[in-house]
C-alpha cells in the first residue's frame, strides 16, 4: 500500500512541476501552486518531513521532469564471489555504482564508479537487467528510479576504496552482507547473479 500511495505523491508532483513549467494562464499557474501546496502537505504527513526538507527536495524545475538513473555493476571473482562496496552513507553494503552522469554513456558511468569506488579497470560485457524501483520494495524513496546493471570483467588495478566508501569486498552469494537496501536488494543480486552465471543473456526489465 505505501508504495501505491508514494507513487502517486510523485505523480502529482510530476503533474504539478510540468504544469507550472508550461502553464501561461495565471489561473491555471495559481491552481497549480495551490496543488503543489497539497502535494507538499500530503508528502509532509506521508514522510514526516518538514515541509522546508520538502522544498528542498523538490525544488522549482526549469525542465520537463524525467526519471532518475542509477547505474551500478555486477562483477565476480574467480570463484564466483560477488564484489560490494560499503557505503558510507549508512554504513551497508551495495553493488559499486551510482547516479548516471551528463556526459557518459552508462557503461561509461560505470567504469568510472568501478575505478572510482573501488581502484579495478573493468569491462561493462553486457547489460543486465533495468530495474523500475517501484516495482521493487525498496525503502520510500522521493524520487523516480529507474535502475540499470552491467555484468562487468575485472581487467586490473589494486582494490582500494574511495572516500565516500568504507570498504571494499568479496561475498559469497550464500553469504551477504547487510545490504543497502535503498540501493540494492537481496532479490535483486541473487536474480542479477543467476543471470550472470547461467548464461542467460535476456536482459530483466521492470
Amino acid at each position: 500500500m505505501h508504495r501505491d500511495i508514494l507513487n502517486l505523491l510523485k505523480r502529482i508532483q510530476a503533474i504539478t512541476d510540468t504544469g507550472l513549467l508550461y502553464a501561461k494562464d495565471e489561473y491555471d499557474i495559481e491552481r497549480y501552486e495551490e496543488l503543489r501546496e497539497i502535494n507538499t502537505e500530503l508528502w509532509r504527513q506521508y514522510t514526516g518531513h518538514t515541509a522546508e526538507n520538502i522544498g528542498l527536495m523538490f525544488p522549482a524545475v526549469k525542465d520537463y521532469p524525467t526519471v532518475k538513473v542509477d547505474v551500478r555493476g555486477l562483477a565476480l571473482s574467480p570463484e564466483k564471489e560477488i564484489l560490494l562496496v560499503r557505503e558510507s552513507a549508512d554504513g551497508k553494503w551495495s553493488l559499486p555504482g551510482g547516479w548516471a552522469d551528463v556526459g557518459f554513456t552508462a557503461s561509461e558511468t560505470i567504469v568510472k564508479e568501478f575505478k572510482e569506488e573501488t581502484g579495478l579497470n573493468v569491462k561493462p560485457e553486457r547489460l543486465l537487467a533495468v530495474m523500475d524501483k517501484k516495482m521493487h520494495p525498496h525503502p520510500p524513496q522521493p524520487f523516480y528510479v529507474y535502475k540499470m546493471v552491467f555484468h562487468c570483467k575485472i581487467l586490473s588495478g589494486k582494490m582500494t576504496r574511495s572516500f565516500d566508501v568504507l570498504d571494499v569486498d568479496y561475498f559469497k552469494i550464500d553469504q551477504l552482507p547487510q545490504l543497502s537496501e535503498d540501493r540494492i536488494l537481496k532479490s535483486q543480486i541473487e536474480m542479477l547473479y543467476t543471470k550472470a552465471t547461467s548464461g542467460d543473456h535476456i536482459p530483466y526489465f521492470d
